[in-house]
């Protein structure tokens, strides 16, 4: 699949455990929000993440979860680390300290962020087979 825009590797940012009092029913449903961004983002050639996709296998093969102390170890750090590599952010809505620390890097580092999928370049456009 082709397109017109330039491929970029773009973190989705946005609540994952945010307001659930580590509900594991109320994070996958916020983690099922953030993945419905990844097919728009996909289908126009960019490389879609989410950081509890890598975070969440390593914290289990740390024998942690979400509620053990590691946990703060590994979420927002695996988030950074991805910034490192990512060439842009979507941040999308909600309350989250995670998502806004991943936007206050993003900008440090001069990456574009923008808050609705519609407005991520490419997305909007006809894919050329």
């Amino acid at each position: 699949m082709t397109t017109l825009t330039p491929s970029l590797f773009i973190l989705i940012a946005g609540p994952y455990r945010s307001g659930t009092g580590d509900d594991p029913a109320l994070m996958s449903a916020n983690l099922a929000r953030l993945e419905e961004a990844a097919w728009p983002l996909f289908r126009a050639g960019h490389v879609p993440m989410i950081g509890e996709w890598v975070a969440l296998p390593v914290l289990r093969s740390a024998g942690a979860g979400i509620g053990d102390p590691l946990a703060e170890q590994v979420l927002y750090p695996t988030a950074e680390r991805l910034l490192a590599r990512c060439d842009a952010v979507l941040r999308l809505p909600g309350a989250s300290v995670g998502a806004d620390q991943d936007v206050a890097i993003a900008r440090d580092r001069g990456l574009p962020v923008w808050s609705r999928v519609e407005d991520v370049p490419g997305v909007g456009a006809p894919v050329a087979a």
